[in-house]
């Protein structure tokens, strides 16, 4: 199985891709559609600004190829704020959206960003989630979060100050992760483990 993490300057590239090759998964790192196109699976990572993310998304002419695939693919922290439709982060921008919903800044709360270990509580389970832990946490670092999102679209969320904080989403061929998975000790390796084998 191949695995194409999507390079488009704003990403935690080598600790997705050092993750995924300890899984046994052979892994492309590029921005090249050719190549992407002969992957089984992709990975939208991110790290950064949402309206940075999206200039580099729409100057590497990747927006629309995303929007359109037909392959699994899986946005990690701020590669999942991008599936959705819009952002307050910085200045008003428009995202892929894949997701319904919008990506808006923590208010109100004590401390911020959310940075640290959060127990996952699940909505729903998807078809690729055959096992779960009984020990749910997941490591997060963000300021902003994905806020009026369909409820059949939320898969797992984390409380957070009194904030319900989506920690995975998934619709069609997409699936989110606010958290991140290769930082996650072994149950996040699981859930990429799983989402991997769902892939197959």
């Amino acid at each position: 199985m191949k695995i194409g993490i999507i390079d488009y300057g704003m990403g935690n590239l080598f600790s997705v891709e050092q993750a995924l090759k300890r899984l046994d998964t052979e892994v492309v790192v590029t921005a090249e559609r050719e190549q992407l196109n002969a992957m089984d699976a992709l990975i939208l990572p991110g790290v950064g600004a949402f309206p940075d993310a999206m200039k580099r998304l729409y100057d590497a002419e990747l927006a629309s190829y995303i929007q359109s695939t037909t392959k699994p693919l899986l946005g990690i922290c701020l590669g999942m704020q991008l599936l959705f439709e819009e952002s307050d982060e910085v200045t008003y921008t428009k995202g892929l959206g894949i997701f319904s919903g919008r990506i808006t800044k923590f208010t109100n709360i004590p401390r911020i960003p959310h940075m640290g270990w959060n127990n996952l509580q699940f909505a729903q389970i998807p078809t690729w989630l055959l096992a779960l832990q009984d020990e749910r946490f997941v490591y997060f670092v963000h300021s902003f979060f994905a806020s009026d999102l369909k409820r059949e679209e939320l898969v797992a969320f984390a409380d957070y100050e009194g904030v319900q904080v989506p920690g995975i989403v998934a619709k069609n061929n997409f699936t989110g992760m606010q958290f991140h998975p290769e930082k996650s000790g072994q149950f996040g390796l699981s859930l990429l483990k799983q989402w991997l084998e769902g892939v197959k």
